[in-house]
């Protein structure tokens, strides 16, 4: 029980890696506010889990919405210690491909979001007495460049840094709170559906994606849960300002091209 006592919100925990991270939040223990835009799935997970679970309504672009968010948790469950912000959308286009709103839309969830987050979140911690971290969900394409999701990229290469001033913040002020990064590879989950259905093909494009990772697989969702897990955990009580990368060794380096086997 790694987060017996404790209390978390996650967001995007309708589905995949959000959904995911909830569960495994209230399997160790804690008391999770099961948050995402979209209530009746948020409703499905902290069904799912039990009177350990609440599910908030969230629109992470929204201040006001971060407030009522963290408000309810504390009202339900005493206080706050840790916040996974997970909820994050994607299009694909290059640089000269993307379009202002397409662009707009990534910058509002994926970063805009998740700053408004770490605000509510530090807040509360502290006004509640709370003792966790914030994980950010990044993704690789936040620390490498990939030409045909440029704001993706820049929308997550964002939360990276981001998530490193937050870390020092709360470090030099000695807050209990740290703050981490976590960077996946493809995820096997619902964010994936629309990239296959212009395919047509998922299976297809699963194998595709995998073949680019050493590993010989994409992540699961609860690959991504267990590292964000660990990261709230008092074992990574050392753990802040540095990034957590979960992507089968897909960035250290190239393949071979010398031997085969």
């Amino acid at each position: 029980m790694r987060l017996q006592g404790k209390v978390a919100i996650v967001t995007g925990a309708a589905s995949g890696i959000g959904r995911a991270t909830a569960i495994a939040f209230a399997r160790e223990g804690a008391r999770v506010g099961v948050s995402d835009i979209n209530l009746a799935g948020a409703e499905a997970t902290a069904t799912a889990i039990g009177d350990a679970a609440i599910a908030l309504p969230l629109d992470v672009t929204s201040e006001a919405a971060w407030a009522e968010a963290t408000a309810a948790t504390v009202r339900r469950f005493g206080k706050l210690d840790s916040l996974a912000n997970v909820a994050g959308i994607g299009f694909p286009g290059t640089i000269m491909d993307l379009t202002i709103d397409h662009w707009n839309k990534m910058i509002a969830v994926n970063l805009t979001g998740v700053m408004l987050g770490c605000q509510a979140a530090i807040r509360a911690i502290s006004e509640t007495g709370g003792f966790g971290a914030i994980v950010n969900v990044s993704s690789l394409a936040g620390l490498v460049g990939i030409s045909d999701v440029a704001g993706y990229c820049a929308s997550k290469g964002g939360v990276t840094t981001l998530s490193k001033s937050v870390a020092l913040y709360c470090a030099e002020r000695r807050l209990p709170i740290r703050c981490v990064s976590v960077h996946p590879t493809y995820v096997d989950s619902e964010m994936l559906d629309p990239v296959a259905e212009a395919i047509g093909d998922r299976a297809a494009m699963v194998a595709a994606m995998a073949s680019l990772v050493p590993m010989g697989r994409i992540a699961k969702p609860e690959d991504i849960a267990n590292a964000i897990l660990f990261a709230v955990s008092d074992e990574a009580a050392m753990l802040s300002g540095s990034p957590l990368i979960i992507d089968g060794a897909q960035l250290a380096g190239p393949s071979s091209a010398h031997t085969k086997g």
